[in-house]
């Protein structure tokens, strides 16, 4: 069924909402090995909620808007793989402070018949940690992310004809000199990334990152350019993930704390491998202090794209609590808090997880090579 609205000349496809038990998925399990039982074809596993259109209605003139309903409906698309902090409850009623601040952009984009764009600031290139991943270049883990958002634009396309372009904002430029990444690696899987894309026909997602924004510089001259433009002063940071521990901190605050703990976790473990020889204190110590510089510069690149796309839906890798500015996203739908270039795709009876390369290998599991001889994933037998 197509419904047309002539006064804005907008053709779109009946929105039906997924029944519970298409949405549905299993919980994956803290335990490596429950987790490859249970694991789910990533192509298109939304996870479990109670999203429909009707949870995102607003009040006035814009709740009764043909383009408005159409906006809800593909909210509530997104919501579905919505990525949110452990332990914090997900909205599954009305909820105005979640649904306000993307509806807004997405629902000025409709009502022009344009697409809505959102951008997502990811892919920066494979951890240095060989004990994580296969190597420096992207492999099936990122085939299978780039899949996912793929197919995520393909369905709201199904509500909405003019559909959804998705901009990866990769970041690895950013801050690669902090997190030990080489810059002729990033420079390797920024291109990779884009060949992939044209490779699969994903033509709803594009890439974008500090080269296209300083072009003809010096990476770090870029660099340079970026905190002197946008960066904020590291003394109203740590005050800002100080605050963010406290019961009545705001939304910000508690992200700023939540990603401060995240980002020193993950240089912690990418600095913890064979070949190194620093102390775990002299490493953690080290990881806690350059996690502010990462924060410091992931924050600048953000007030970049604000200033850059300003219509743009703002998507994050990073759980997200309720009311935030950005709305938390899955790169593979049934993943819990792994991303393709913090590990391996692990390919199990029933489909896909992602894991560090170490995990996988404890499993037994088989290294599957792509065509052109290159490490892709792994694959493990497991027993029903």
């Amino acid at each position: 069924m197509h419904w047309t609205n002539e006064s804005i000349g907008l053709t779109l496809t009946a929105y039906k909402q997924p029944q519970a038990a298409e949405r549905g998925t299993k919980r994956v399990s803290p335990n490596i090995l429950a987790k490859c039982k249970s694991m789910t074809t990533p192509s298109f596993a939304p996870v479990a909620t109670n999203y429909s259109t009707k949870n995102y209605a607003l009040e006035g003139t814009f709740a009764t808007d043909l383009s408005a309903s159409i906006a809800r409906g593909i909210l509530a698309e997104v919501m579905m793989f919505r990525r949110v902090p452990a332990g914090a409850s997900v909205c599954s009623t009305v909820c105005e402070k979640c649904a306000f601040p993307p509806l807004q952009k997405i629902h000025a984009a409709v009502k022009k018949n344009q697409p809505v764009t959102f951008i997502l600031p990811a892919f920066p290139g494979k951890s240095p940690n060989p004990e994580k991943v296969l190597g420096h270049l992207p492999d099936h883990a990122e085939r299978l992310s780039l899949n996912f958002l793929g197919a995520l634009c393909q369905r709201i396309k199904s509500i909405y004809k003019p559909g959804i372009k998705i901009i990866l904002c990769s970041d690895g430029r950013v801050f690669s000199d902090v997190v030990k990444m080489n810059e002729n690696d990033v420079t390797d899987y920024q291109t990779e990334i884009n060949r992939l894309i044209e490779e699969q026909s994903l033509s709803d997602i594009s890439v974008f990152n500090l080269d296209h924004f300083y072009k003809g510089l010096h990476f770090v001259q870029m660099r340079e350019e970026l905190m002197k433009s946008f960066g904020q002063s590291l003394d109203f940071l740590k005050e800002k993930i100080r605050n963010g521990a406290n019961a009545f901190a705001s939304s910000d605050e508690q992200e700023a704390n939540r990603m401060y703990s995240g980002i020193t976790r993950f240089l912690f473990e990418d600095a913890t491998h064979a070949g190194q020889f620093k102390s775990r204190s002299a490493v953690q110590k080290e990881a806690r202090a350059n996690a502010y510089e990462v924060i410091r510069r992931s924050n600048a690149w953000s007030e970049l794209l604000s200033e850059h796309f300003p219509d743009a839906v703002r998507l994050s890798i990073h759980p997200q609590t309720c009311g935030a500015k950005k709305l938390g996203i899955r790169l593979i739908g049934n993943e819990s808090w792994m991303t393709p270039w913090h590990g391996v795709a692990v390919e199990g009876n029933e489909g896909y997880t992602l894991l560090k390369r170490s995990e996988a290998e404890a499993l037994g599991a088989t290294l599957i090579y792509s065509t052109d001889g290159r490490p892709s994933h792994y694959k493990l037998r497991v027993e029903a």
